[in-house]
């Protein structure tokens, strides 16, 4: 009885908010959390980066970790509450839009969305360097192409099942990335020292005739790359059951959690390489490999490699998920083109199955790229990221300018201004550092600047697209809730209504 009032509550609230309820509730808390934490995914982003870290900064760049922590921490804070208040599919979108407008949240959905897309194609196709050694198969660009685009065929079709197949798959792979992560370090710290613990303190002399600043701070990208993911907690709020209290919980839970498993992870990384001097210098491309396969022998590298892969496969599949509901959350206000058709709903399984083959397509089309514009395509998606998350950010500030009260769940309270101003000066320091400090792709001025151009690139064919189609919000048929201004002028916009 209590979970049937609390999704009624949860379907009025979302009337308020203006649409209808057409996804299905059925996730927790636990599975609310495994969505934002597998994306975030320890394993993923610890066993793809370690070797640029470890090479860039030393043993000393694990202090990375805690600083980017600390600033994603404040970020986090800020989408807690906004997330609160506006429990909407689609998250940074939905967000802006309430807090500030629909054009800033049209440009901020922009971002994030192929920021999104392209993280999946980043994402399913860095998992076939492991497949390979773990199927004994060679890995060429033919390999790598029909593996990437298997695996995205794989995961939509889970995706467009409905949310309980992604909530299984991601809460596996919580259990597992946990669980191997804690085995995994005990046994590389018990049986496999080859370094002391001080050597976390040491740089190896990485800057050579430099300060060690520089060096530094390219190492701070690997907590950067790491620790984003779990705001697509947010993402599929309309699936949550009382998302005004939990949807909060997992996204900062994601992050602690997914803060110290890296930690976790790295340190017994680094005390465990063999020959620390060979991987700075480059004589050791792969030390993940040369850990695993001196730690535990040809099995037990293949057993670590499996769990490898269930982290990726779970970090793909819940970013396929937030992206194809960011998709349908544009479309559902017909901001985009082919909305009528992306924001339908299955009758038998309440996904947006158009939406599902857009995330699909999309990151396939990128897979076939030659390797070198794949790369200088991924370099954007970082980028893309952190200028969602500090569109949401500056959102707030505005908003509260004008007098805006959050009336969710979880309030930040008298903090909130103090937290949202420490996490814009993060993120503008972020992505500065991204600007400056990612490794350049060749030797010319663009390869060198990619990064902030690809920004303004992106940037730049949105506001063509914008300028053109003139994208206005219309809720498409059936999809309007009673709080929808559109549907009854009578009614004020939610964010409106707490402005003076």
């Amino acid at each position: 009885m209590h979970d049937q009032q609390q999704l009624a509550a949860d379907t009025a609230r979302l009337e308020e908010l203006g649409y209808k309820q057409r996804l299905t509730r059925r996730l927790g808390l636990f599975s609310n959390f495994a969505v934002g934490f597998t994306y975030l995914s320890p394993v993923v982003g610890v066993y793809g980066l370690f070797a640029y870290g470890l090479a860039t900064g030393g043993p000393a760049f694990i202090w990375a970790l805690p600083i980017v922590f600390l600033g994603q921490f404040l970020v986090t804070l800020v989408f807690a509450e906004v997330a609160s208040e506006y429990p909407i599919a689609g998250g940074i979108y939905q967000w802006t839009r309430n807090l500030v407008s629909e054009r800033y949240a049209w440009f901020a959905g922009w971002m994030y969305l192929w920021a999104l897309l392209i993280n999946i194609a980043a994402g399913v196709g860095a998992s076939t360097l492991f497949l390979g050694p773990l199927f004994g198969y060679d890995v060429t660009r033919a390999s790598t192409v029909f593996t990437t685009i298997a695996l995205l065929a794989v995961g939509g079709i889970i995706n467009f099942a409905g949310v309980r197949g992604v909530s299984l798959v991601s809460r596996l792979g919580v259990f597992v990335e946990i669980g191997g992560t804690a085995v995994l370090a005990v046994i590389l710290l018990a049986t496999y020292r080859h370094n002391p613990v001080s050597s976390i303190f040491d740089n190896l002399q990485v800057q050579g005739s430099h300060s060690y600043t520089g060096a530094f701070l390219a190492a701070c990208l690997f907590g950067v790359w790491c620790l984003y993911g779990h705001e697509s907690a947010g993402d599929v709020a309309e699936e949550v059951i009382d998302p005004s209290s939990r949807v909060p919980k997992a996204m900062l839970l994601a992050i602690v959690v997914g803060a110290g498993a890296c930690l976790l992870i790295t340190f017994s990384l680094i005390l465990s390489v063999p020959n620390l001097g060979a991987v700075i210098s480059g004589k050791d491309t792969n030390p993940i490999l040369t850990v695993l396969n001196g730690a535990l022998g040809s099995f037990g590298a293949k057993l670590a490699l499996i769990m490898v892969l269930i982290g990726f496969a779970s970090c793909c599949l819940s970013a396929q998920a937030a992206a194809t509901r960011l998709v349908y959350s544009y479309s559902r206000d017909g901001m985009i083109m082919g909305s009528r058709f992306l924001s339908r709903v299955s009758d038998r399984f309440h996904t947006p199955p158009w939406a599902v083959l857009v995330v699909f397509v999309v990151p396939s089309l990128v897979s076939l790229m030659p390797t070198a514009t794949i790369s200088r395509v991924i370099a954007f998606a970082v980028i893309g990221n952190y200028l969602a998350f500090l569109s949401v950010v500056v959102a707030t500030i505005v908003a509260r300018s004008r007098g805006w009260q959050p009336a969710g769940k979880f309030r930040l309270g008298r903090f909130g201004w103090p937290v949202a101003i420490g996490a814009v000066a993060y993120q503008i320091a972020t992505i500065v550092i991204l600007s400056i400090k990612t490794p350049p792709l060749g030797s010319g001025f663009f390869d060198r600047w990619f990064v902030p151009i690809s920004a303004g690139i992106v940037i730049g064919i949105g506001a063509l697209y914008y300028v053109i189609a003139r994208p206005k919000r219309r809720v498409q048929d059936g999809q309007s809730g009673a709080g929808d201004p559109l549907l009854d002028p009578s009614v004020q916009p939610v964010a409106a209504a707490s402005y003076d």
